[in-house]
């Protein structure tokens, strides 16, 4: 076991060695990643949290009449120590994992939960807050800081200041073992991605994969050499992503190899890897989380969450997916029907075999290459990766918004990690863009982006944001070709680095993407739109070789695809977003009565919303559903599609905008959607950002009509 956390360390006894004693000296605060090593992490975490600790001390004993100085101001002031060493802990712990690691977050998350805790439960700041709140009228208040007065209130109401101490010493409780077992969750998923990589030993087996997969898989085996999948005489390993479905069973022409890869990836966290189970950990978050809703005057987990949403209700989110799950699940029945007949057509299948969920992809693919003439295969040589950020997710930024991207010569935090400074159109400096694309052993699977610094003025700090994706690795020598899915995921992700970007807030807790959940993954989502734009596509759809651009035939194939097969992907989706919401509409007392196996509550949970489909399993399991029981979209992750609505209500509006056939793509629209939205953080109703740019609520037709989901 690690050596227990200090309780307390005051600032003074933080070496002056230490890498978080002061701010980085690189551009804009970038941490200095070389500097620090595993020795660093406790003794700064430690004096963080006693730093910070005063400084809400010095708030609540403050004998001066409250005003936005000596509380909202000290408030958002206090923490800077804490921030410093944790955006770069849990980048860490993220993207590069380890038992040190690891052992270390599982020791301090519970202690960082009871650390929130002495700031949300202190009744005295929660007194001088109501005091200030009471003199606001008086006091002229600009409208961004009475929305941070108001959010605070409503943020320590919810987090229980209004209980006694008993129900508040129950809270804390909670809270604690609740974060480490979010903790224990995480790290579980991390160890069945590996736990459950699939051992190929028979070439013959990864027929239809190119030389660069078959390559890349062989070097996975060999990268693991001396481990608990180390391959004696060589082989070759698939190791899974995070999502149930698998980049290799839609190439994968051996049906036997991807039934295999199937069956480890919806096996994870069951039992079949006695280390990664993690079915015990997520009934007791359920049944602690309802707890906690109910000790807080919720029905349920759920109700808790949304409330803090743009959705308010949860009625309001079950009615959508409801609303979605029959047509779904009816295109996604047709588009089986239609699999069904090329796989009859397949010389290489026995008759009578029936379409098995592992066969989906596959023939999915064989389909889209018949009917639309497209083929992954056929585009990855025109998408390698440097080219689709330089001259497509750049250039359409450039475009945009002005801005412009200079690679800087400094070290990541792991091999291939690159950094860029970016810049306004008049030379100003804007922050600085790091991109973490590839996969690699202990980074947990998926795509996300965070921030290692958070645009403030009144911190006087411009953001540092990261990318992260997981790219296999190309052999050494090799370029890294991408799939059309994947050149979507950095488009994505890099919408979520603009919104970061391009914040223009006071307060750094209402910073950039520090919005509803319901609401972060719309920015995100509209930055798609920009791969399909011919002036991008034609800047980075180049073979990797002749730097030819991608035949213009070939891309109208592609951009025909339209709708197709999103019966299969809506309803993929919806059943993960209902499991959510399953698990978090249950009461306390019904976790422990009704609630004891978790693969019959998901079969139940399922069938009654009607996307209980054998051949389309859900996008995650609840056993290696991270974003829910890992934290961060526990009861939440109904809000991608919450947020597409928004999304494709704004494509429509950027069309409006079209000037000599750009489709939006003009400086005017840009700028109009970075001041309207992109700008505003938190600072007001995110709603009302939208109502600003597009002059009314959203429709969902536009929404409707992407999905094939119209009479």
């Amino acid at each position: 076991m690690p050596a227990d956390l200090p309780r307390t360390a005051p600032v003074s006894l933080l070496d002056a060695g230490n890498p978080f004693a002061a701010p980085s000296a690189l551009p804009y605060e970038l941490p200095d990643f070389a500097a620090v090593r595993v020795e660093h992490f406790r003794p700064a975490i430690a004096a963080g949290m006693a730093a910070q600790r005063e400084e809400w001390e010095a708030v609540a004993t403050d004998p001066a009449v409250p005003d936005v100085a000596n509380t909202l101001e000290a408030i958002e002031r206090s923490g800077t120590l804490l921030r410093r060493v944790m955006t770069v802990f849990h980048t860490l712990a993220s993207s590069v994992g380890g038992d040190e690691i690891h052992a270390i977050e599982s020791e301090v998350a519970p202690r960082l939960a009871a650390h929130g805790d002495a700031f949300w439960l202190d009744r005295r700041i929660y007194a001088r807050l109501e005091s200030l709140a009471a003199a606001a009228p008086l006091l002229g208040l600009d409208p961004e800081t009475q929305w941070l007065l108001d959010t605070y209130r409503k943020n320590f109401q919810r987090a229980g200041i209004r209980l006694d101490d008993a129900q508040q010493e129950r809270l804390r409780g909670l809270n604690r073992r609740i974060v480490f077992l979010q903790t224990e969750f995480s790290q579980r998923v991390v160890k069945g991605l590996e736990a459950g990589a699939v051992r190929v030993t028979d070439p013959a087996e990864l027929a239809g994969l190119d030389e660069g997969t078959v390559a890349a898989l062989a070097r996975n085996a060999a990268d693991r050499a001396g481990s608990t999948l180390s391959m004696p005489g060589g082989g070759h390993l698939v190791t899974l992503m995070l999502p149930t479905q698998q980049p290799l069973l839609a190439r994968a022409a051996d049906r036997g190899l991807r039934a295999r890869l199937l069956a480890a990836s919806v096996s994870r966290g069951t039992g079949v890897h006695p280390d990664p189970d993690t079915r015990a950990t997520l009934l007791e978050l359920a049944r602690l989380r309802a707890e906690r809703a109910g000790l807080l005057g919720y029905d349920h987990h759920a109700a808790y969450v949304v409330e803090d949403g743009t959705a308010a209700t949860t009625e309001a989110v079950n009615e959508m997916l409801a609303r979605l799950a029959g047509p779904a699940a009816r295109n996604a029945t047709r588009e089986a029907a239609e699999l069904q007949e090329v796989l009859d057509a397949d010389p290489a299948v026995a008759d009578g075999t029936r379409l098995a969920a592992s066969d989906w992809a596959y023939y999915a693919e064989r389909l889209r290459r018949e009917r639309f003439a497209v083929d992954d295969d056929v585009l990855r040589p025109y998408l390698e990766l440097g080219t689709v950020l330089e001259e497509g997710v750049f250039f359409a930024a450039n475009r945009l918004y002005g801005i412009t991207f200079h690679e800087l010569p400094l070290a990541g935090y792991a091999d291939g990690v690159r950094v860029w400074e970016v810049r306004e159109g008049d030379g100003a400096g804007l922050g600085v863009f790091v991109g973490d694309y590839y996969a690699r052993a202990g980074k947990r699977g998926g795509a996300w982006m965070h921030t290692l610094v958070d645009q403030s003025h009144l911190l006087g700090q411009r953001p540092v944001v990261v990318n992260n994706l997981n790219i296999t690795p190309p052999p050494a020598g090799q370029p890294t070709l991408l799939t059309w899915d994947e050149v979507r995921t950095c488009f994505h992700e890099f919408g979520h680095a603009l919104h970061a970007f391009f914040s223009d807030v006071r307060y750094p807790s209402l910073s950039g993407t520090s919005v509803p959940r319901d609401f972060v993954e719309y920015p995100s989502q509209v930055n798609e739109m920009w791969m399909a734009n011919p002036a991008v596509v034609a800047r980075f759809a180049r073979h990797h070789v002749t730097g030819e651009p991608l035949p213009p035939e070939l891309l109208e194939k592609v951009l025909s695809v339209g709708a197709y097969g999103q019966g299969f992907a809506t309803t993929e989706y919806l059943g993960a977003a209902l499991l959510d919401q399953a698990w978090h509409q249950v009461t306390s007392a019904q976790v422990p009565t009704d609630v004891a196996d978790v693969a019959a509550f998901e079969a139940e949970a399922l069938e009654r919303a009607g996307v209980a489909l054998e051949l389309v399993p859900p996008r995650y399991r609840s056993t290696y559903f991270n974003h829910t029981f890992g934290g961060g979209y526990d009861a939440g992750y109904y809000a991608y599609i919450w947020s597409e609505v928004l999304d494709a209500d704004t494509v429509e509006w950027f069309k409006e905008q079209a000037r000599d056939g750009d489709g939006g793509l003009n400086r005017v629209a840009g700028q109009r959607f970075r001041e309207a939205l992109l700008s505003r953080g938190y600072s007001q109703d995110p709603l009302e950002s939208f109502r600003d740019l597009r002059g009314r609520d959203a429709h969902l037709d536009p929404l409707l009509v992407r999905r094939g989901l119209t009479d």
